[in-house]
């Protein structure tokens, strides 16, 4: 498979790129939440940034607003099992990468 700049697959590394990204969805997955809510639940986000990932994961397909609530689409439910795949690689394998990054630091 190439990755070239206009594939699909870039497309979805795209969408996990950007830090708040998987974050939302991941804090969508237990149904509708209020701007306000989902600030208070995430913890560390501004609420400019927020806005921003909420206005391009909606762009996206991937959630909707529904009556002051942001839900996630079957589109962005979709997207859940990738992001726990990310989240499992993290735990298993993230004190190798920091070990890793604190050893170039030294270095």
């Amino acid at each position: 498979m190439d990755f070239l700049a206009d594939c699909r697959t870039r497309l979805a590394f795209d969408l996990v790129a950007n830090t708040w990204h998987p974050v939302v969805l991941w804090a969508l997955r237990h149904g509708p939440r209020r701007h306000a809510d989902l600030r208070r639940e995430i913890g560390g986000i501004s609420a400019k940034v927020l806005t921003e990932a909420l206005r391009r994961l909606e762009t996206d397909g991937l959630l909707e607003r529904r009556e002051g609530a942001y839900a996630l689409t079957p589109l962005g439910s979709s997207f859940l099992e990738p992001i726990e795949g990310f989240g499992r690689w993290a735990a298993e394998h993230g004190d190798a990468v920091v070990a890793a990054q604190n050893r170039a630091r030294s270095a």
